[in-house]
Order: C-alpha cells, then sequence, then structure tokens
C-alpha cells in the first residue's frame, strides 16, 4: 500500500511540473500578442464561428498579424469555413506550428487535431481548461497583433478559462433580433462584466434575408430592435446570405470575403471597426499612454527587497515599477505601496497604470482580485532584479517554478 502511495505522489507531482511548464509557455505567449478578441454568443446556431473567422481573416487583410484559435471543442467549425478538411499542423520539437491559412493569419482548432472529421469529443471542465491552456503554450503563434478565440455558445468552462486566464481580453457578441437568442446575449454579457471583461459590441446576423436575384434585403423578424440589449454599441448587421452561406459551406469563406458584395463589406468593415476601437483598450492591452510621446507602453509590478524580487509579497515594503516600450525597457522606479489589507494592493497598482506583476507566489484569492482589476500576474519567478526578470518575460525565457503561496 505504501508503495502505491508512493507512486500515485510522484505521478500528481510529475503531472503538476507539467502543468507549470504548459502555463509557463502560455504567458510567455500572450506577452507576445497584442489584442486578445473572444467571438461569444449566448446559444448556438446565430453564425458566431462565421463572425469570428471573418473577423480574422479581415484583420489578417488590412495588414495586422492575426491568430484564429477555434476553442469551441465539441463544434469546430473554423476547418469547414476556411477549407482546411484534412489539414493537420505539424510539430516541431515542443511547439505545435499553426496552419498559415493565408499571409498574416495563423490557425489552430481542435478539429485539425482530430483524426475523423466526425469525431465526437466528450470532455468535462479540467480537461477543457487544460487543452485552452495547451493550445495557448504549445503552440508556435509568435508575434501577432491581435488573436481571435471563437467560443462555444454560452458561458462554459471555455469562455470562463478565458476570462479568469486573459483579464484583459475583449469580447464581441453574436446574436440574432430575437427575444430567445438576446435573453442569452444579455445573461452573457452580464458574464463578460462579472468577470471585469470589456464588451466591444454586438454583431446582429440573420435579421435579414438577402434575395440572390436582386440583392434586396427582407426583415425575417417582426422587431429588430426590439430584443437587443441597449448599453452595448452594435458593430455590425450581418444578413442571412445565401452565398455567405454556401460559401461557409464549400470552405470557401476566404474567397466570399475577397469579393464586392455588401455582405462581404459589411464583415470586412467590422475589423476596421476592431482596430479603430485599440485607442480605447487603456486597460484591456496592459497598455498605457506616454504623455510626452503619445506612444503605447507596458507597466511591470515587481515585489522588491534589497534590489531583487522578494517571495512575501503581501507585506512588502517596496514595489519596482519597470516600463516597456515597444519591446525595450524605458524606465524603472521603486514605488512604496499603502499598509497591506485584503484588496489594496490590486487597487494601488492598478491606479498606477500596472498590466503586469511578476511575484513569487501568490494566493488564490488575491490572484482573482487582480484578475478583477485586468491585471495579468506571474508567479513562481525568482529572486533576480526586477529588470532581469521583464528583459526575461519579454523574451519568453523566464523560468517559473512553484508557486510558493498557492492557497
Amino acid at each position: 500500500m505504501a508503495k502505491s502511495n508512493s507512486s500515485s505522489a510522484t505521478d500528481a507531482a510529475s503531472a503538476q511540473q507539467q502543468r507549470l511548464a504548459t502555463e509557463r509557455r502560455r504567458d510567455a505567449n500572450l506577452a507576445r500578442i497584442g489584442r486578445i478578441v473572444v467571438v461569444m454568443s449566448g446559444k448556438g446556431g446565430v453564425g458566431k464561428s462565421t463572425v469570428a473567422a471573418s473577423l480574422a481573416l479581415a484583420l489578417a487583410r488590412v495588414g495586422r498579424r492575426t491568430g484564429l484559435l477555434d476553442v469551441d471543442f465539441h463544434g469546430p467549425s473554423v476547418p469547414i469555413l476556411l477549407g482546411l478538411g484534412g489539414v493537420h499542423p505539424t510539430s516541431t520539437g515542443h511547439e505545435i506550428e499553426p496552419i498559415e491559412v493565408e499571409a498574416n493569419l495563423r490557425v489552430m482548432s481542435l478539429g485539425l487535431l482530430l483524426e475523423a472529421g466526425d469525431e465526437a469529443v466528450i470532455w468535462r471542465g479540467p480537461m477543457k481548461i487544460g487543452v485552452i491552456n495547451q493550445l495557448l503554450g504549445d503552440v508556435a503563434w509568435g508575434d501577432l497583433d491581435f488573436l481571435v478565440f471563437d467560443c462555444p455558445p454560452g458561458t462554459g468552462d471555455e469562455p470562463l478559462s478565458l476570462g479568469q486566464t486573459i483579464p484583459t481580453a475583449e469580447v464581441i457578441m453574436v446574436g440574432t433580433p430575437q427575444e430567445v437568442a438576446m435573453a442569452d446575449v444579455r445573461k452573457a454579457v452580464a458574464f463578460c462584466r462579472k468577470l471585469g471583461l470589456r464588451v466591444l459590441g454586438l454583431v446582429e446576423t440573420m435579421g435579414t434575408i438577402r434575395c440572390p436575384a436582386c440583392g434586396e434585403e427582407t426583415p425575417l423578424f417582426r422587431s429588430r430592435d426590439a430584443a437587443r440589449p441597449k448599453d452595448i454599441p452594435l458593430l455590425a448587421r450581418i444578413p442571412f446570405d445565401p452565398a455567405l452561406h454556401a460559401a461557409c459551406d464549400e470552405g470557401r469563406l476566404a474567397d466570399f470575403l475577397a469579393g464586392e458584395g455588401s455582405t462581404a463589406r459589411a464583415l470586412t468593415e467590422l475589423a476596421h471597426q476592431v482596430v479603430a476601437s485599440g485607442h480605447e483598450s487603456h486597460e484591456a492591452n496592459q497598455q498605457n499612454q506616454n504623455p510626452e510621446g503619445g506612444q503605447s507602453l507596458m507597466r511591470y509590478a515587481i515585489p522588491t527587497a534589497d534590489g531583487r524580487l522578494t517571495m512575501h509579497f503581501g507585506h512588502v515594503e517596496a514595489f519596482t515599477l519597470v516600463d516597456v516600450e515597444d519591446g525595450t525597457v524605458t524606465a524603472v522606479q521603486s514605488a512604496t505601496p499603502p499598509a497591506h489589507a485584503p484588496g489594496v494592493l490590486p487597487a494601488w497598482l492598478k491606479e498606477n497604470d500596472v498590466g503586469i506583476v511578476i511575484a513569487g507566489g501568490m494566493g488564490r484569492r488575491a490572484q482573482g482580485l487582480f484578475a478583477q482589476n485586468g491585471i495579468q500576474v506571474i508567479v513562481g519567478a525568482p529572486p533576480q532584479e526586477p529588470e532581469e526578470l521583464v528583459k526575461q518575460h519579454l523574451a519568453g525565457t523566464l523560468t517559473i517554478g512553484e508557486n510558493i503561496c498557492d492557497h
């Protein structure tokens, strides 16, 4: 019995080490991505995957380095929409290479990893969360301006995991203009606000049907606006267009968007709106405005004692604030925090425009408070000089150990 218990303990320790290694790679990859846009819907069948794939294609075509990650594990549609049937990613060493669909666009989906296209995925929440971390950490995304997520419908494990892991993610809601769909959209908006996620707006789909002969649009619902949430902007109205749906079924979405039709223009214009919304994403991008040059920068905070990271986060006497602009450290300063009390440090660091905290250890409750304030937390860092830790994090070489305060 003792031998069996010892073996179980060894297996658990190995699994913990693997999880920590995946999370380290995940955090290093996220540090190289400018903006995260999560496409959600309250219910299925409203065109969410079409909007996500179209947005990613359009962002790439306006010169933005873009990734598209399909985390709709039970119904991955992206491979069908983009004509990737039978295509499988390759692995180089410890990384998986995403599929290069066209210039500036890299794609990954569980549907590309399954051997059979109709294979069912039967997973519970913890396994889904682990796979999301792997897709973020083990895929060679490289430097991206945008990473677009295609989430499954509803507010289940996948969007919850993304919201907790990436508190600076921005959300686009998709829904049809009918009460049964918009009731779920309102619930999804409330979900995002509880997690502190910024909702960019709503894409309304299939409110009208476009005649394939003359192009005229006919309303499909009695009232197009009655059910729509009034407190989030309407980004676009995408009709039920037979040409669009045929292109999606045939894997020709990229070709459809290259056309001159009004539906293609509406989907492309959505990308322009998302790009333009960037100047409003101060906290969402973990960036601050430099009052002198007007250029974007990122601010790190490291609890410090004797010039090095200290493991005693809660009662630290000083923080080192490190400013980074275009991947280069531009300023280092010391700041004295207020007296320790629950919830004080996250609010204080937020007021000081901090986007990322590097710590030796931190309890789960404290990490949740930082997430609510839109601050990313990296735990398990070694006791090194703050500037060196930041440089390693930017380079993706920061060595992360166990969280010394994981409770």
